[in-house]
């Protein structure tokens, strides 16, 4: 749960015309009611959690229809690459690009968590995830966004690593992933871009936290394929 930190309001003022009043206003909460005055009784921990939980439900209304489409979207787009990157132990991929694999399956799923919560306390509809030996399926919106979205991999691409072996496995899946990692950076930069979008602080901490993150893979990843050997190299 993001920390929250209370600042008290204290100022004197007086209505047109009135004189000012002789000692210090009440502090005041932003949602409007009094936190305390000099020399006043503290709060109860009942009344401060009860302003806490208000400022908590008032950040959860600044949310946008852009934000919505995101989370949505990502989750998509995050359950893609669980998909892709389950392959690799069974395609007989190098132990680098199996470390790989079972990195972004690790973070992509905690970060599609995050998502689903963040749609559910808002009210939202939340896509479900279910993985089987079968492979990965998404239930729920979002479905006619999904082959729209930036970088997000046709049939025919996945079909073509699916029966890849080996180095070619390697090569390809590196390939696919910075496309489909840089599809990622795409949409953070969508919605940065819409007007109002990325106002919840959430979203913005998540979306920011995609870019880095999905940027920085995609560099080590150009680096991982450079270093392949070339098909005339190749054993």
């Amino acid at each position: 749960m993001a920390s929250v930190t209370f600042v008290l309001l204290s100022g004197c003022g007086a209505g047109s015309g009135a004189p000012a009043s002789p000692g210090p206003a009440p502090s005041q909460d932003p949602a409007g009611g009094s936190i305390s005055a000099p020399g006043s009784e503290a709060l109860t921990a009942a009344e401060v959690e009860a302003i806490y939980r208000s400022r908590i439900e008032a950040a959860r209304t600044r949310f946008t229809e852009a934000d919505v489409h995101f989370m949505t979207g990502m989750i998509h787009h995050h359950a893609q690459a669980l998909e892709i990157s389950r392959m690799a132990p069974e395609n007989g991929a190098s132990s680098t690009i199996q470390t790989l694999a079972a990195r972004i399956i690790n973070a992509q799923r905690d970060e599609i968590r995050i998502m689903q919560r963040w749609l559910g306390d808002r009210g939202q509809p939340v896509p479900e995830l279910h993985e089987t030996e079968a492979g990965v399926m998404v239930h729920g919106p979002g479905h006619e966004h999904m082959h729209h979205m930036p970088g997000m991999l046709t049939d025919a691409q996945i079909r073509e690593l699916a029966g890849a072996q080996g180095l070619d496995f390697d090569r390809l899946f590196l390939t696919l992933m910075i496309e489909h990692h840089r599809g990622a950076v795409h949409m953070v930069h969508d919605l940065f871009a819409t007007d109002g979008a990325a106002q919840d602080e959430e979203v913005f901490r998540f979306a920011s936290d995609v870019q880095v993150d999905q940027a920085t893979e995609v560099a080590r990843m150009e680096q991982m394929l450079s270093a392949l050997p070339s098909g005339a190299d190749a054993p």
